[in-house]
């Protein structure tokens, strides 16, 4: 009996630990390579407008090597976006630029609006995965900065983008003016939403107004949606990137947003205001944690049509 049962558990144990070897070979080194874009159609312009294609790009967090994905980013080209809305954590190494100017380079001359992530400043460091489940990651005292100053001169001058950290920005996008408000990294404290009003005003009249942010806290979408944002963009989740497969919710945010509204398509409300939210699950990672399970790499392409 006694050796049945250790034969039973010994099986039961080689079973477990295949499974787990072939999840980690699946996570790492073929998912986090099936790039993917996602496409929602939203009528959320005047009536009479012309349809806006807007490609929304978030957490590339490149490396120069990374060839694969700055290949895949410039193919979006053919997507034929009228319109860039970039969420942040371009960064994902010291020398990242060159990879990104590779994935970006024809991206250039349509217009677009960019707010940073964390990692746009400061490199990647490693961090224990289990933590995540005790709540929004910490700020580490010691960490690589980033050479942010070039990177924005990259995506403003040569790629003709308007960065709106704390800030706000109108621009003709197909006949429509579209209205933008921007915050820096909530995750890091850096959004400054006092300022948001008063950069809603300087915009006047817009068609479409948009609410970007890299990290979706509560406090920003709400903010967004009592100024009366018409759709709201962020990033930073990831997705999750490590998922139970049919699962509707991530295992985790890194911020406070419900698990299942943490990637995808969804919907905001605050005091009886609703806007559609896009929150991206990304598409890289971390250089330390280079897996993605049950939850691609991923871009969207939102089609906005009249009402």
């Amino acid at each position: 009996m006694a050796a049945s049962v250790a034969k039973t558990a010994l099986t039961a144990l080689s079973a477990v630990g295949a499974v787990g070897v072939g999840a980690a070979v699946w996570g790492i080194g073929i998912e986090r390579y099936l790039f993917t874009v996602r496409y929602h159609a939203l009528r959320v312009l005047p009536h009479g407008s012309d349809a806006i294609r807007v490609l929304h790009l978030s957490d590339a967090h490149m490396a120069p090597w990374q060839h694969r994905k700055q290949q895949w980013i410039a193919s979006l080209a053919s997507l034929r976006p009228d319109f860039i809305v970039n969420t942040g954590d371009n960064l994902g190494h010291r020398d990242g630029l060159d990879g990104l100017r590779e994935a970006y380079a024809p991206f250039a001359g349509i217009p677009g609006v960019f707010v940073h992530g964390s990692n746009d400043f400061q490199g990647p460091s490693f961090r224990n995965p289990l933590l995540y489940f005790t709540g929004p990651s910490s700020k580490k005292p010691e960490v690589e900065q980033m050479d942010v100053d070039a990177l924005d001169a990259y995506l403003s001058d040569d790629l003709g983008w308007t960065p709106i950290d704390n800030a706000a920005a109108a621009l003709e996008v197909r006949g429509t003016r579209v209205g933008a408000l921007g915050v820096n990294d909530a995750h890091r404290d850096w959004d400054d939403l006092g300022i948001l009003p008063d950069a809603r005003a300087s915009l006047g009249e817009t068609d479409l107004l948009l609410g970007v942010t890299h990290a979706p806290y509560r406090r920003v979408l709400d903010e967004y949606v009592d100024l009366g944002a018409d759709l709201l963009l962020a990033g930073h989740t990831h997705g999750g990137q490590v998922r139970i497969p049919g699962s509707r919710e991530a295992l985790v945010a890194n911020c406070d947003i419900p698990l299942d509204q943490a990637r995808g398509l969804s919907e905001w409300t605050h005091d009886g205001r609703t806007a559609p939210l896009n929150v991206s699950a990304g598409i890289g990672h971390s250089i330390y944690a280079p897996v993605r399970f049950a939850c691609r790499p991923e871009v969207t392409l939102l089609t906005l049509l009249p009402r």
